[in-house]
């Protein structure tokens, strides 16, 4: 180290950053560019729009960060793919840090950050930032953002993660199978792991705002429950342990949903006696669901009328994506510690765009 605190030597290192061109991606850049510290040798942004009919990203991109920025198309296969096209279009240099387009870096991040990267070890594969979620201060948080802040305890999440190179290399970078934000940053660090790197906290800070979301939203997150299915397929019943990922409530959507689905049908058969049973319990179930996720809120209308509604349709969203990740990824083989992720690498990505200042 120098006199000043800062590292002697510096490792260069790029930053990919998969995006849909939510508005966030311009706070998210313009912050990095105006972090103190040494800037990314290069900065990936892979745009992984659906639609053909879009605006360039280039109005985005702060003149500071345009001569060493270029865009990717993604096609749209979700981020555990665009984070692969990122890093293999960005160079041999040896660290890459992935950062998602809602995220806001901390003002002294480059700074922070080569100082992470200047403690790692040989075997260091990647290295986390500490991730800040601010909250309302004025009133208890919702549900969203109760949820959103889980984020700041998420081990090896990807909104701001170092990885080195030679890592990504040896393992294949993250399995394109995972399509949604959700696990792929799990998976790949078990990966990493069991390969015989270690993976490491950093200093560097990364706030992640609570990002608008409609009264639905716990609805549509219970795709991940087929994610889950793959991570059981892949890392074995206990991976959530080893991943330090919360258990969640699916045996009890499952219960519940039983619960009602059997209600139903001693209805129709005339077994009122059982189906009235079996209704109470359905009642019940959904009733300390909703109450689980009441108590903790805000308690105006808005929430407390999102959460009953919610608490009926999340059990049944839960257990069908559970039975679909059963079906999709029913030939999913267990990880291999001796060789690369299952799904086979994507080719080099060809560079649709390079920004200039």
């Amino acid at each position: 180290m120098t006199g000043s605190g800062t590292p002697a030597r510096t490792a260069e290192y790029a930053v990919v950053v998969p995006t849909l061109g939510r508005p966030s991606l311009g706070a998210c850049l313009h912050a990095l560019a105006d972090a103190a510290g040494p800037r990314p040798v290069r900065v990936v942004l892979v745009d992984d729009r659906p639609d053909a009919d879009r605006r360039p990203l280039t109005a985005d991109v702060p003149p500071a960060l345009r001569a060493r920025t270029i865009v990717v198309p993604g096609g749209a296969r979700g981020p555990a793919a665009a984070r692969n096209l990122g890093w293999r279009a960005a160079g041999d240099v040896p660290w890459i840090v992935f950062l998602d387009d809602d995220v806001v870096p901390g003002p002294a991040w480059g700074d922070d950050l080569a100082l992470d990267l200047a403690a790692a070890s040989d075997r260091t594969a990647g290295i986390t930032a500490r991730i800040e979620v601010p909250l309302p201060a004025d009133r208890r948080p919702t549900d969203w953002e109760r949820n959103t802040a889980g984020l700041a305890g998420a081990r090896w999440i990807t909104a701001d993660m170092a990885y080195r190179r030679a890592a990504l290399v040896a393992v294949g970078g993250f399995d394109e199978r995972f399509r949604r934000a959700f696990r792929e940053d799990a998976d790949l660090a078990l990966r990493v792991l069991d390969a015989g790197w270690s993976l490491t906290g950093g200093r560097r800070t990364t706030t992640h705002p609570v990002r608008p979301a409609g009264p639905l939203v716990s609805v549509r997150m219970q795709a991940g429950n087929a994610d889950d299915v793959l991570m059981t397929r892949l890392h074995g019943r206990h991976w959530w342990r080893r991943a330090e990922a919360p258990r969640g409530r699916l045996p009890l959507h499952l219960a519940i949903t039983g619960a009602g689905v059997t209600a139903a049908g001693c209805a129709l058969l005339g077994r009122h006696r059982l189906a009235g049973a079996c209704a109470a319990a359905w009642l019940a179930g959904t009733a300390e669901f909703a109450l689980a996720r009441v108590l903790p809120g805000p308690g105006t209308r808005d929430e407390v009328l999102t959460m009953a509604v919610t608490s009926v349709l999340v059990p049944p969203a839960a257990t069908w994506h559970w039975l679909r990740g059963r079906l999709a990824h029913r030939g999913a083989r267990p990880h291999s510690p001796l060789g690369p992720a299952e799904a086979a690498p994507a080719p080099r990505p060809a560079v649709r765009e390079r920004l200039r200042s």
